[in-house]
């Protein structure tokens, strides 16, 4: 069984990023102080993800690289839970386990389960301990595995979103203050919290990109006001849960600018909100296509989970 949160170390990381109907590739390359270098990115639009795998493979030379891929927010569910009192570390994943049963809609016996736990402070001093619970469904895990094993690309990491999203959002932390990052999608909206390049909350908001960019302008008014509500009660949940850390501003990743979301939240949101371009923070003159707003709204995922870094 796979850990979601794989801590093995090999060379350089290349993630393999699979939609339902496109396969990304990136690799980026951290220089120091200097910014991360994205040294190599590609798509290719087709559903036929084994084909694709394949040329990819060839193309980017995988075997050299530690290849990581990620989920679909469809494959798993992401639960914040108090750690079980009293329980070893060792034990920890195994107790998470049994108390997933009543979040799953399938057997836990058949779920991979990962966790991981926040950084311990006074927030946290009157209740357990806060601990993520990863979990998908075995099948799909196999299902992953076996596609790279066929394509015979080596796999050594699944991950997910939110983990992608906090890697960003470290790269815009200048302080010990927490940032709030929204991005939308196919899938949705995905709002996390994150601070000293820690996760400590994230919410999945039912509204997606298209939904956002095919709404007539009464719609999309009222898809903002329910994007403006959910972000509010989240800001202050994200206030009242850990009040020592506080939140430096909520960033906006790329949207297209005629939608006027930036200008909406930041008259309607108590914290400040700034748009992001990631080319303030990673290097694009190996690949200048990534420069555009347009691109890096569709590579975010992609790019995120290229910045993992590993603790040995």
């Amino acid at each position: 069984m796979r850990s979601l949160f794989s801590r093995q170390r090999a060379t350089e990381l290349a993630v393999v990023n699979i939609y339902a109907d496109r396969v990304e590739v990136g690799h980026i390359r951290r220089n120091g102080s200097e910014r991360p270098v994205v040294a190599l990115f590609g798509q290719i639009s087709s559903t036929d993800h084994a084909q694709a795998l394949q040329k990819f493979r060839r193309d980017f030379r995988l075997q050299q690289f530690r290849c990581g891929t990620l989920l679909s927010a469809r494959q798993y569910q992401l639960q914040l839970l108090d750690a079980p009192a009293g329980v070893p570390e060792a034990e920890i994943k195994s107790a998470i386990r049994w108390r997933l049963k009543d979040y799953l809609d399938y057997p836990v016996e058949s779920a991979t389960v990962d966790v991981l736990a926040l950084p311990a402070d006074k927030s946290t001093a009157n209740r357990g301990q806060p601990i993520y619970a990863i979990s998908a469904r075995n099948q799909d895990i196999e299902a992953r595995m076996k596609l790279f094993a066929a394509a015979k690309i080596p796999l050594s990491i699944i991950d997910v979103a939110e983990m992608a999203q906090r890697n960003l959002a470290t790269m815009f932390e200048t302080d010990h203050r927490a940032i709030a990052m929204l991005s939308f999608s196919d899938e949705g909206g995905l709002l996390t919290f994150s601070a000293q390049g820690e996760l400590y909350l994230s919410r999945r908001i039912e509204i997606s990109l298209e939904q956002l960019t095919g709404a007539g302008q009464e719609t999309r008014e009222q898809l903002f006001e329910r994007i403006a509500l959910e972000l509010q009660r989240s800001l202050d949940h994200f206030d009242r849960q850990f009040s020592n850390i506080p939140l430096a501003r909520l960033l906006l990743a790329p949207v297209p600018d005629e939608l006027g979301l930036a200008a909406y939240l930041a008259g309607n949101l108590s914290a400040p909100v700034q748009s992001v371009d990631l080319g303030e923070v990673l290097d694009f003159h190996e690949v200048p296509d990534l420069r555009e707003p347009a691109e890096q709204m569709l590579r975010w995922q992609t790019l995120g989970a290229a910045l993992r870094v590993d603790i040995a």
